[in-house]
C-alpha cells in the first residue's frame, strides 16, 4: 500500500529561508535568465484579473444616424421585423442569409470548438461588415460609429450562452473592435447602460416584434403547404413573395396608437404624468386586441395565395421539421437548404413557429411559479400564525400565474387571428400542457436548455397524433441539449414503433452525408403515404380519375383556402384526407360510381 510523505512544517520553514538568501536568489535569478534566452519565455508578472471590455452604449441622440443590423432567422421574419422597426423611427439594415463563406470567416475569426449556429452568425457578420468596408468604402471607423448589431442571447448551458463573447473576440480579429453588439436577453431584457436608450424596449416595440414573428410564421407555413401541391411550378413563390413585400408595407405603415395629442391625454398629461402613462399603455392594449391592423391585410394576402392552383390527390409524405432553434428556423447553407430539398424530394414540410418558443417561455414563467408555491426564501420569516405574512404570498402567487395565463391566452388569441385570417391553412400553437405530459416520461421537463423536452413531445405530437409521416430533428454538431434529447427518442422510438425519427446533425460541411440519410428515411414515409393512399381508394366507391373529374369539375376544390375536414386521425396525408373528403361530396351530390352506372346500363 502507497503511503503519503509530507514535508514538516519546520523544514519548509528552513527552505524558505535558505531561497530567500542573496547568494541562493541572485544564482536563481541568473538560471532564469539564462532559460528565459534559450526557450524564447518570460517570466514577467501576469495580471490575471478579467476586466469586462468597455461597451459602447447607444443612446436615443443617436438614434437618427444608426443604422440597426439584424439577422439569424428566416428571411421572412427578418424582412417583416424590417419593416417594424422603420415604423418605430429606426434606421435598420438586415444582414443576408448566412452562407459557406460566412462559416469560414467564423472559424478564422472565433474561437475553436464552436458549434456552427455560432460560426454562421459571427462569421455573417464579419462578412456583412467587410462588405461596408470592401465594396462600399465605408471606413472601419465609420461603420463602427453608425451601426450596431441587435441580437438573441441567453444564459443557456451551451455555446449559445457565449454569443456576445464570440462577437467581440471575431469583431476584434476581424479588425472591428469597437463595433456594438446588443444582446436582447431571453431573461432579463436588453443589456444598455444607463443612459436614455438609443433602443426603446417598450409596448409597440414588442407587440410589432412579436406581430412580425406570427406573421412569418403563419406565412412560412402557409406557403409550405401550397407549395408541394402546386400544378404550376413557382406559382407559389411568387405569390409568397409578392405577399410578403405587401406584409412588409403594411408594417412600415402601422402607425402606433396614440394617446398624447388628444384632448383626454392632453389634460392627464398635464395634471398626473403617472395616470397618463397607465392609460396610454391602455390605450395600445386595445388597439392590439381590437384593431384589423394586419387581420384585413392578410385576407387579402390570402385571396393572393388562393389564385394558385393545386392537386391535392397525390400521396406525398408529411415531415415535420424540429430540433434546435437555430437550425430548424434557418432557411440556407446552415441547415443544408433542407427545406428545399425536401419540397425538391416530394415532401410536404411543417415547420416549426417561433410561436412555438415564445409559448414555451410563458410556460415556463407559470411553470416555475408552480414548482415554487409554498416555499419561502428563508423558512423562518413566515410563522405558521402570520396570516397576513401568508396571505400576501399566496397573493403574489396567485397574481404571477395570471400575468403568464392572462400573455399566454392573448399571444394565442392574436396568433389565431391571423391563422384565420391566413385562410386556417397553418396549425395552432401547441398546447404546452399537453406536451409536458407527452414528454415527462422520457425527458424531465425542468431541465433547461435549448428546447428542454419540446423536442421529444413534438416527435410524440405529430407522430401519434398522426399529423406528420416522419419527423426531422437538425441540430448543430455537437449541440448539448439536442444530443440529450436524441438519447431519450431512442426510448421513444421504442415505444412507439411505427414513428419515423430521423436526427440530423449540420455543420458547415458535410450536405452530401446528410440529404442521402435524409433520402434513406424519406424513401420510407412516402412508401407509407402511398400505402396509406392506397388503402384509403380501395375503401372508397370511386376510383382515383372519378374523384378527379369531380374535382375539375368544380373549380373551388382546386383552390388552397378551400378547407375539408379530416375526420380519421388514422389518416395523415393530405392527399387521402382529401380523397375521403371528395368521395364524400360525391355522394352527398347523389353522383353513382362508375361500376354502377355500367352495371345500370
Amino acid at each position: 500500500m502507497a503511503t503519503t510523505t509530507t514535508t514538516p512544517t519546520s523544514q519548509r520553514s528552513t527552505s524558505l529561508k535558505i531561497l530567500s538568501q542573496p547568494q541562493v536568489k541572485s544564482l536563481l535569478d541568473e538560471a532564469q535568465q539564462k532559460f528565459a534566452q534559450e526557450e524564447g519565455v518570460s517570466f514577467g508578472a501576469v495580471n490575471m484579473h478579467f476586466k469586462k471590455p468597455f461597451e459602447h452604449t447607444f443612446t436615443a441622440p443617436q438614434r437618427p444616424h444608426t443604422t440597426l443590423l439584424f439577422g439569424g432567422l428566416t428571411f421572412r421574419h427578418e424582412h417583416l421585423l424590417k419593416g417594424v422597426f422603420e415604423s418605430l423611427g429606426y434606421k435598420t439594415a438586415v444582414v443576408p442569409t448566412p452562407n459557406v463563406d460566412a462559416f469560414q470567416l467564423g472559424k478564422e475569426y472565433g474561437n475553436n470548438g464552436q458549434c456552427n449556429p455560432t460560426y454562421f452568425t459571427v462569421g455573417n457578420l464579419v462578412q456583412y461588415l467587410q462588405h461596408l468596408r470592401d465594396k462600399q468604402g465605408m471606413s472601419v471607423q465609420e461603420i463602427i460609429d453608425s451601426h450596431v448589431f441587435l441580437t438573441a442571447g441567453a444564459c443557456g448551458p451551451c455555446r449559445f450562452g457565449m454569443y456576445e463573447a464570440e462577437y467581440r473576440l471575431a469583431l476584434r480579429n476581424a479588425g472591428f473592435d469597437g463595433f456594438r453588439v446588443m444582446l436582447f436577453q431571453q431573461k432579463g431584457g436588453l443589456k444598455q447602460g444607463d443612459l436614455e436608450a438609443g433602443l426603446k424596449m417598450n409596448l409597440d416595440f414588442f407587440a410589432g416584434m412579436v406581430s412580425a414573428f406570427n406573421c412569418g410564421d403563419i406565412l412560412s407555413e402557409v406557403a409550405n403547404c401550397i407549395r408541394a401541391y402546386e400544378t404550376t411550378p413557382g406559382a407559389t413563390d411568387k405569390a409568397a413573395s409578392e405577399s410578403l413585400e405587401f406584409m412588409y408595407r403594411v408594417m412600415q405603415r402601422k402607425q402606433p396608437a396614440e394617446l398624447a395629442g388628444t384632448t383626454v391625454g392632453d389634460l392627464l398629461k398635464g395634471k398626473n404624468t403617472k395616470a397618463f402613462d397607465i392609460a396610454e399603455q391602455a390605450v395600445k392594449f386595445l388597439d392590439l386586441l381590437t384593431s384589423e391592423d394586419y387581420i384585413e391585410p392578410l385576407r387579402h394576402v390570402a385571396r393572393k395565395f388562393d389564385e394558385v392552383e393545386v392537386d391535392r390527390l397525390q400521396p406525398k409524405p408529411i415531415v415535420k421539421v424540429t430540433g434546435e432553434f437555430w437550425a430548424q428556423t434557418t432557411e440556407g447553407d446552415g441547415n443544408f437548404n433542407m427545406f428545399r430539398f425536401l419540397h425538391s424530394e416530394g415532401a410536404e414540410v411543417i415547420t416549426e413557429p417561433i410561436a412555438t418558443w415564445l409559448a414555451y417561455m410563458l410556460w415556463q414563467t407559470k411553470i416555475k411559479a408552480r414548482d415554487r408555491h409554498g416555499l419561502v426564501e428563508k423558512a423562518d420569516e413566515v410563522k405558521w400564525y402570520e396570516l397576513g405574512k401568508r396571505a400576501q404570498l399566496e397573493v403574489g402567487y396567485m397574481k404571477k400565474r395570471a400575468i403568464a395565463k392572462v400573455a399566454d391566452t392573448i399571444f394565442r388569441r392574436e396568433y389565431s387571428r391571423m391563422v384565420e385570417a391566413l385562410g386556417h391553412i397553418a396549425h395552432e400553437i401547441v398546447d404546452m400542457d399537453e406536451m409536458e405530459r407527452l414528454g415527462h416520461g422520457f425527458y424531465h421537463t425542468r431541465s433547461e436548455g435549448g428546447e428542454g423536452h419540446l423536442e421529444v413531445s413534438k416527435n410524440i405530437y405529430y407522430s401519434h397524433k398522426g399529423l406528420a409521416h416522419m419527423v426531422l430533428s437538425l441540430k448543430p454538431f455537437g449541440c448539448m441539449p439536442s444530443t440529450q434529447s436524441d438519447g431519450a427518442q431512442s426510448a421513444v422510438v421504442n415505444r412507439y414503433k411505427e414513428m419515423i425519427f430521423l436526427p440530423i446533425e449540420t455543420s458547415g460541411e458535410g450536405e452530401i452525408n446528410a440529404h442521402s440519410r435524409v433520402q434513406m428515411a424519406l424513401g420510407e414515409a412516402k412508401a407509407k403515404a402511398k400505402r396509406e393512399f392506397a388503402e384509403v381508394l380501395s375503401g372508397l366507391p370511386y376510383s382515383l380519375e372519378e374523384l378527379k373529374a369531380y374535382v375539375d369539375a368544380h373549380p373551388e376544390m382546386k383552390r388552397p383556402m378551400y378547407q375539408f375536414p379530416r375526420h380519421n386521425p388514422r389518416v395523415v396525408g393530405t392527399g387521402a384526407n382529401f380523397a375521403l373528403h371528395v368521395a364524400e361530396r360525391m355522394q352527398a351530390d347523389g353522383v353513382k360510381p362508375k361500376q354502377v352506372r355500367d352495371a345500370a346500363e
